[in-house]
């Protein structure tokens, strides 16, 4: 059994309860506007290019088999029309400006890493936490994984955003311990318009999810200009009301650090001149929550 990752984050404090070890998939179906790992939506390998550490040794532009790479006087092209994504150039590259992000990795992969951190899990009650991309793109490679987990005591969360076949969704219910669902919009002709997908499938998998696992978090991406209105907040209330399960409510306000990710992987960012919200309009937003009767919301 095998699945595709990018990423294995050690000693994570953000990513559910205690001191954790959070495992990102690569691929996602949705394409949403504010995405803070773009690296992840693919689920092939993709190349970075750190343009701020390149020397113009020229190690590249030899081993790239397809010509990907131009060395001038004073600059280093990066012809992404060429790349294959195969490696080569990173693995030769003296100062690590280039990286093949993404790759196989078997069950007992993940697992030997895992394993390093299981004594923080016991005293910190901590544990994995599997996140992406969408988990839910790899379900039987995500399914292993919580098995394994399971076997050997770990606790643990699974971050989706819900777009996924039912089955896949009754498989996460059962193993996992915690789960992470996101809520970004239940309006259709948003949906199209900042996720790419159609929000039915994502709206009955969260009904689904909420009714029959005991330990949900509901987290609410909020940017400005695009979700930040009334209606959204009302929505979200109304959800945290409908469903008991519903442990906590996550505000996670839009940030722009994954613009540097954006140049790194030669992607255009989507939602440049969105303003990044201050401490002030935060807090109105759990006011608003508040006065709606939602008290299970903090700030993510």
């Amino acid at each position: 059994m095998t699945g595709t990752i990018f990423d294995i984050q050690r000693f994570s404090l953000h990513d559910g309860p205690g001191i954790r070890t959070t495992v990102f998939f690569k691929g996602c179906p949705l394409r949403c506007l504010w995405c803070h790992n773009p690296e992840s939506v693919s689920p092939q390998p993709v190349l970075a290019f750190y343009r701020d550490r390149c020397v113009r040794c020229g190690a590249c532009a030899k081993a790239c088999p397809n010509g990907a790479h131009e060395l001038r006087d004073d600059a280093h092209l990066l012809h992404r029309d060429r790349c294959r994504a195969c490696g080569a150039c990173a693995a030769v590259c003296p100062v690590r400006a280039l990286e093949l992000v993404g790759r196989n990795a078997t069950v007992a992969d993940v697992m030997a890493v895992v394993a390093r951190d299981s004594a923080y899990y016991a005293e910190s009650g901590g544990g994995v936490t599997v996140s992406g991309g969408e988990p839910l793109m790899q379900p039987a490679f995500l399914a292993a994984l919580l098995q394994a987990c399971r076997s050997k005591g770990y606790h643990t969360c699974v971050e989706t955003a819900g777009f996924a076949q039912g089955k896949a969704v009754e498989a996460l219910v059962e193993l996992a311990d915690c789960i992470f669902l996101d809520y970004k919009t239940g309006e259709a002709e948003a949906a199209r318009n900042w996720i790419g997908q159609p929000c039915d499938r994502i709206l009955r998998n969260l009904a689904l999810i909420c009714n029959r696992h005991t330990h949900v978090h509901l987290r609410c991406p909020i940017v400005p200009s695009v979700n930040d209105t009334d209606a959204h907040f009302q929505a979200i209330a109304d959800l945290a009301a409908r469903y008991p399960n519903i442990r906590q409510v996550e505000l996670l306000p839009y940030h722009d650090t994954a613009k540097a990710k954006y140049e790194r992987f030669g992607l255009p960012n989507p939602l440049t001149g969105i303003a990044v919200p201050d401490t002030e309009v935060k807090e109105r937003w759990l006011a608003r929550l508040a006065q709606l009767g939602c008290r299970k919301a903090v700030l993510g």
